[in-house]
């Protein structure tokens, strides 16, 4: 009986394993050795498509960023709208993965992915009528708001012991215990009522703009 063949080496292969392994156990997991046993290879078989550990991780950090939704600057959508449903699909793509987003966060680079993700909103800024210096600030500021909100849980910090929440040393934090409890929902809401008060702002930056282009 003949053997099963195995699946062929790949690019997409590879960085498809390497981001699994990156979401169970961290970046700190990540080696060509590691990686070999895990597609069933040998350690050299990898060189044929990438010369270093660190290429393979900018490369599950370009598919995370190809996971975000770009549609909205491109179907018409009023420009806060649109920074608003991308970056709820960025956040989403980033709670997804969380442990690759220290890579993410060194910046695009030279990854496709992240560069037409960069090129999107700055063009849809810059179409909305935002000055040049000021659309690239935006894709800045929302890039520190996603990724910030992507690096940790605010709830999930505090402990479920209400004894490590003493009334005489924290009087204010005598339900802080619960918090926990309620990560997903806490931090949800906080995402929201942050990017509502940043795009507010940006709407009222916008509006004076254009009473003082008129």
């Amino acid at each position: 009986m003949a053997r099963p063949r195995k699946p062929l080496l790949s690019t997409d292969r590879i960085v498809e394993t390497a981001r699994d392994l990156v979401d169970r156990e961290g970046l700190a997991a990540v080696s060509t050795r590691r990686l070999a046993a895990e597609l069933g290879v040998s350690g050299p078989s990898l060189y044929n498509h990438f010369r270093t550990k660190d290429e393979i991780l900018e490369a599950v950090a370009d598919s995370v960023s190809g996971l975000v939704d770009l549609s909205m600057f491109e179907d018409g959508r009023e420009w806060r709208t649109a920074l608003h449903d991308w970056a709820v699909s960025y956040r989403s793509a980033l709670r997804d993965h969380p442990n690759i987003v220290p890579v993410l966060a060194r910046g695009p680079g030279r990854r496709p992915a992240a560069l037409r993700l960069a090129d999107a909103v700055y063009g849809a800024m810059v179409d909305a009528g935002w000055p040049p210096a000021q659309a690239t600030s935006i894709g800045a500021l929302m890039r520190y708001f996603i990724m910030g909100s992507a690096l940790g849980s605010f709830a999930g910090g505090f402990v479920d012991d209400a004894s490590a929440y003493d009334p005489a040393d924290y009087p204010h934090l005598g339900q802080a215990h619960l918090l926990a409890d309620q990560q997903e929902k806490i931090d949800e809401r906080a995402f929201e009522t942050g990017l509502t008060a940043l795009l507010d702002g940006l709407a009222q930056q916008y509006r004076q703009q254009v009473r003082e282009g008129a």
